[in-house]
């Protein structure tokens, strides 16, 4: 990383279908070896699938699964005099999209299922009922940020 100046944040334009900046980040996200038509398919099927589940629109779902997996503390690593303490602090709102984001495509692709179109849909809808393992790990971030509240004088 340079020293000198910070990289420059892009614009992410939105995506074609739903107009959407935050589902063009997430298709980005979920890509893998530079194949973004494939991930749009499982995406867009996934959203499809999501609003003939729930009877709602599929950007609404995916927006709210979305807000209810963001963390609002964290714990880092801070070193202190030999010690290494958990300091609980608080999560930008870049990172608390982009930790959602990654925890939920991590959790669909550990879930058992025939597609990944199918298990982004399912995970969406656990996420959207606040149940699921993304949101679990939503709830253990949270414990052990709780855990190590008598540390958050160490922040920084």
């Amino acid at each position: 990383m340079s020293r000198r100046t910070t990289a420059p944040i892009r614009e992410v334009l939105p995506d074609p279908i739903y107009g959407s900046v935050v589902v063009e980040k997430f298709i980005r996200r979920m890509m893998v070896a530079g194949k973004k038509s494939v991930s749009r398919r499982i995406m867009y099927d996934a959203m499809t699938t999501m609003g003939e589940k729930t009877g709602e629109k599929p950007l609404d779902v995916f927006l709210k699964a979305l807000e209810n997996v963001k963390p609002a503390v964290e714990v880092k690593s801070r070193r202190v005099g030999g010690a290494t303490y958990q300091v609980p602090v608080e999560v930008r709102d870049n990172r608390k999209e982009a930790l959602s984001m990654r925890w939920i495509i991590a959790a669909a692709r550990k879930r058992n299922g025939h597609s990944m179109s199918e298990k982004l849909g399912a995970e969406f809808l656990d996420a959207f009922a606040q149940t699921g393992a993304a949101f679990k790990k939503k709830e253990d971030t949270h414990r052990m940020a709780e855990a190590n509240k008598a540390f958050s004088h160490y922040r920084w």
